[in-house]
Protein backbone atom coordinates (compact mmCIF):
# COMPACT_ATOMS: atom_id res chain seq x y z
CA UNK A 1 0.00 0.00 0.00
CA UNK A 2 2.71 2.32 -0.13
CA UNK A 3 1.83 2.91 -3.45
CA UNK A 4 -0.93 5.73 -1.81
CA UNK A 5 2.35 7.46 -0.40
CA UNK A 6 5.09 10.17 -1.92
CA UNK A 7 7.00 8.84 -4.22
CA UNK A 8 5.05 6.47 -5.93
CA UNK A 9 1.73 8.10 -6.18
CA UNK A 10 3.62 11.12 -8.04
CA UNK A 11 4.98 8.75 -10.53
CA UNK A 12 4.00 8.88 -14.01
CA UNK A 13 4.18 5.61 -14.68
CA UNK A 14 1.30 5.08 -11.92
CA UNK A 15 -1.36 7.36 -13.44
CA UNK A 16 -1.57 9.98 -10.24
CA UNK A 17 -4.85 11.19 -11.41
CA UNK A 18 -6.44 7.81 -11.87
CA UNK A 19 -4.40 6.20 -8.84
CA UNK A 20 -6.36 9.13 -6.28
CA UNK A 21 -9.95 8.19 -7.66
CA UNK A 22 -9.29 4.09 -7.57
CA UNK A 23 -7.74 4.90 -4.21
CA UNK A 24 -10.60 6.97 -2.74
CA UNK A 25 -12.60 4.37 -3.49
CA UNK A 26 -10.56 1.89 -1.69
CA UNK A 27 -10.54 3.98 1.31
CA UNK A 28 -14.85 4.32 1.19
CA UNK A 29 -15.12 0.64 1.06
CA UNK A 30 -12.70 0.07 3.99
CA UNK A 31 -14.73 3.13 5.84
CA UNK A 32 -18.13 1.13 5.04
CA UNK A 33 -16.06 -2.24 5.65
CA UNK A 34 -14.81 -0.95 9.08
CA UNK A 35 -18.32 0.88 9.86
CA UNK A 36 -20.18 -2.20 9.83
CA UNK A 37 -18.37 -4.42 12.24
CA UNK A 38 -19.47 -4.66 15.71
CA UNK A 39 -16.19 -6.92 16.47
CA UNK A 40 -14.07 -4.28 15.76
CA UNK A 41 -12.76 -5.95 13.10
CA UNK A 42 -10.14 -3.33 10.51
CA UNK A 43 -8.80 -4.40 6.95
CA UNK A 44 -5.66 -2.86 6.18
CA UNK A 45 -5.36 -0.61 2.44
CA UNK A 46 -2.72 -3.59 1.66
CA UNK A 47 -5.21 -6.11 2.02
CA UNK A 48 -7.74 -4.14 0.13
CA UNK A 49 -6.00 -3.57 -2.54
CA UNK A 50 -4.82 -7.79 -2.95
CA UNK A 51 -8.69 -8.59 -2.51
CA UNK A 52 -9.56 -6.27 -5.00
CA UNK A 53 -6.96 -6.88 -7.46
CA UNK A 54 -8.21 -10.49 -7.20
CA UNK A 55 -11.95 -9.96 -7.57
CA UNK A 56 -10.93 -8.04 -10.32
CA UNK A 57 -9.32 -10.85 -12.27
CA UNK A 58 -12.09 -13.20 -11.02
CA UNK A 59 -14.70 -11.03 -12.74
CA UNK A 60 -12.93 -11.01 -15.83
CA UNK A 61 -12.61 -14.79 -15.91
CA UNK A 62 -16.34 -15.13 -15.71
CA UNK A 63 -17.04 -12.62 -18.62
CA UNK A 64 -15.14 -15.39 -20.68
CA UNK A 65 -17.49 -17.84 -19.17
CA UNK A 66 -14.88 -19.32 -16.76
CA UNK A 67 -14.99 -20.30 -13.01
CA UNK A 68 -11.90 -18.87 -11.51
CA UNK A 69 -11.72 -18.30 -7.47
CA UNK A 70 -8.30 -15.96 -6.54
CA UNK A 71 -6.80 -17.48 -3.07
CA UNK A 72 -6.65 -14.56 -0.64
CA UNK A 73 -4.52 -14.31 2.57
CA UNK A 74 -4.64 -11.28 4.85
CA UNK A 75 -2.10 -10.20 7.24
CA UNK A 76 -0.49 -7.19 5.25
CA UNK A 77 -0.48 -3.94 6.73
CA UNK A 78 0.40 -0.17 5.62
CA UNK A 79 3.35 1.55 5.62
CA UNK A 80 3.24 5.27 6.76
CA UNK A 81 4.46 8.70 5.64
CA UNK A 82 7.44 8.84 7.72
CA UNK A 83 8.28 4.79 7.54
CA UNK A 84 8.63 5.67 4.03
CA UNK A 85 12.16 7.76 3.01
CA UNK A 86 11.27 9.15 -0.93
CA UNK A 87 14.76 9.42 -1.99
CA UNK A 88 15.31 6.17 -1.23
CA UNK A 89 12.74 5.11 -3.45
CA UNK A 90 12.94 7.17 -5.98
CA UNK A 91 15.86 4.95 -6.42
CA UNK A 92 13.31 2.00 -7.59
CA UNK A 93 11.63 4.38 -10.15
CA UNK A 94 10.90 2.23 -13.38
CA UNK A 95 12.75 3.69 -16.31
CA UNK A 96 9.80 1.57 -18.66
CA UNK A 97 6.92 -0.65 -17.63
CA UNK A 98 6.48 -2.95 -19.80
CA UNK A 99 3.77 -4.57 -17.78
CA UNK A 100 1.64 -1.70 -18.31
CA UNK A 101 3.48 -0.91 -22.04
CA UNK A 102 4.77 2.63 -20.30
CA UNK A 103 7.72 3.86 -22.08
CA UNK A 104 8.58 8.05 -21.05
CA UNK A 105 9.85 9.94 -24.46
CA UNK A 106 13.60 9.61 -25.28
CA UNK A 107 14.13 6.22 -23.50
CA UNK A 108 17.47 4.86 -24.68
CA UNK A 109 17.32 1.58 -23.25
CA UNK A 110 15.06 -1.14 -25.28
CA UNK A 111 11.75 -1.02 -23.72
CA UNK A 112 11.54 -5.50 -24.13
CA UNK A 113 14.84 -5.70 -22.84
CA UNK A 114 13.28 -3.59 -19.15
CA UNK A 115 10.69 -5.70 -19.24
CA UNK A 116 13.30 -9.07 -19.05
CA UNK A 117 14.46 -7.44 -16.33
CA UNK A 118 11.84 -6.41 -14.38
CA UNK A 119 10.40 -9.51 -14.62
CA UNK A 120 13.51 -11.35 -13.04
CA UNK A 121 13.13 -8.82 -10.26
CA UNK A 122 10.21 -10.21 -9.72
CA UNK A 123 11.00 -14.04 -9.62
CA UNK A 124 8.82 -14.69 -12.56
CA UNK A 125 9.42 -17.52 -15.05
CA UNK A 126 8.86 -17.12 -18.84
CA UNK A 127 5.31 -18.43 -18.90
CA UNK A 128 4.70 -16.17 -15.85
CA UNK A 129 5.88 -13.40 -17.79
CA UNK A 130 4.05 -14.16 -20.53
CA UNK A 131 0.57 -14.49 -19.36
CA UNK A 132 0.78 -11.67 -17.12
CA UNK A 133 1.27 -9.28 -20.10
CA UNK A 134 -1.12 -11.03 -22.05
CA UNK A 135 -3.63 -10.36 -19.17
CA UNK A 136 -3.00 -7.27 -18.54
CA UNK A 137 -3.17 -6.23 -21.89
CA UNK A 138 -6.95 -7.51 -22.55
CA UNK A 139 -7.74 -6.25 -19.09
CA UNK A 140 -7.00 -2.68 -20.31
CA UNK A 141 -4.37 -2.37 -17.35
CA UNK A 142 -1.89 -0.21 -19.63
CA UNK A 143 -0.48 3.25 -18.57
CA UNK A 144 -2.41 6.37 -19.09
CA UNK A 145 -5.27 4.24 -21.18
CA UNK A 146 -2.87 3.45 -23.91
CA UNK A 147 -4.38 1.52 -26.72
CA UNK A 148 -1.16 -0.54 -27.43
CA UNK A 149 -1.27 -4.18 -27.20
CA UNK A 150 -5.39 -4.45 -26.45
CA UNK A 151 -6.32 -6.50 -29.02
CA UNK A 152 -9.48 -6.69 -28.16
CA UNK A 153 -12.90 -5.02 -28.83
CA UNK A 154 -14.25 -6.81 -25.22
CA UNK A 155 -12.24 -4.87 -22.72
CA UNK A 156 -12.17 -7.14 -19.46
CA UNK A 157 -12.84 -10.38 -20.59
CA UNK A 158 -9.93 -12.66 -20.04
CA UNK A 159 -8.75 -13.98 -23.45
CA UNK A 160 -5.85 -15.08 -25.51
CA UNK A 161 -6.97 -12.68 -28.26
CA UNK A 162 -3.31 -10.63 -27.19
CA UNK A 163 -1.78 -14.09 -28.58
CA UNK A 164 -3.92 -14.88 -31.66
CA UNK A 165 -3.51 -11.52 -33.16
CA UNK A 166 0.41 -11.41 -33.09
CA UNK A 167 0.39 -14.76 -34.62
CA UNK A 168 -2.31 -13.82 -36.98
CA UNK A 169 -0.69 -14.44 -40.49
CA UNK A 170 -3.54 -11.92 -41.72
CA UNK A 171 -1.69 -9.18 -40.13
CA UNK A 172 1.63 -7.34 -41.58
CA UNK A 173 3.45 -5.31 -38.87
CA UNK A 174 4.93 -2.10 -39.70
CA UNK A 175 6.42 0.73 -37.68
CA UNK A 176 4.49 4.18 -37.36
CA UNK A 177 7.75 5.79 -36.84
CA UNK A 178 10.94 4.26 -36.24
CA UNK A 179 11.82 6.43 -33.60
CA UNK A 180 8.81 5.75 -31.25
CA UNK A 181 8.95 2.50 -31.43
CA UNK A 182 5.24 1.77 -31.62
CA UNK A 183 4.54 -0.44 -34.87
CA UNK A 184 0.51 -0.91 -36.75
CA UNK A 185 -0.36 -4.10 -38.35
CA UNK A 186 -2.39 -3.79 -41.26
CA UNK A 187 -4.77 -6.88 -42.83
CA UNK A 188 -2.76 -7.89 -45.92
CA UNK A 189 -6.27 -8.74 -47.48
CA UNK A 190 -7.85 -4.71 -47.60
CA UNK A 191 -5.15 -2.91 -46.18
CA UNK A 192 -7.07 -1.74 -43.56
CA UNK A 193 -5.27 -0.38 -40.10
CA UNK A 194 -6.56 -3.34 -37.09
CA UNK A 195 -4.41 -2.38 -34.09
CA UNK A 196 -1.44 -0.83 -32.70
CA UNK A 197 1.79 -2.02 -30.91
CA UNK A 198 5.27 -1.41 -29.12
CA UNK A 199 8.22 -3.53 -29.41
CA UNK A 200 7.13 -4.92 -25.66
CA UNK A 201 4.12 -6.40 -27.50
CA UNK A 202 5.74 -7.54 -30.83
CA UNK A 203 8.85 -9.21 -28.71
CA UNK A 204 6.35 -12.01 -27.63
CA UNK A 205 5.50 -12.68 -31.37
CA UNK A 206 8.80 -12.81 -32.60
Amino acid sequence: ARLRLAPQNSWEVNDPARLRAVLEKLEAIRAGFEASRSDGKRISLADLIVLAGGFAVEKAAAAAGLAVEVGFHPGRSDARDDQTDSASFNVLKPKADGFRNWAPAGLTERPEALLIDQAQQLGLSAPELTVLVGGLRVLGANSGGSPHGVFTERLGVLSPVFFTTLLDMDLQWAPIDASCGVYEARSRGDGQRRWTATRVDLIFGS
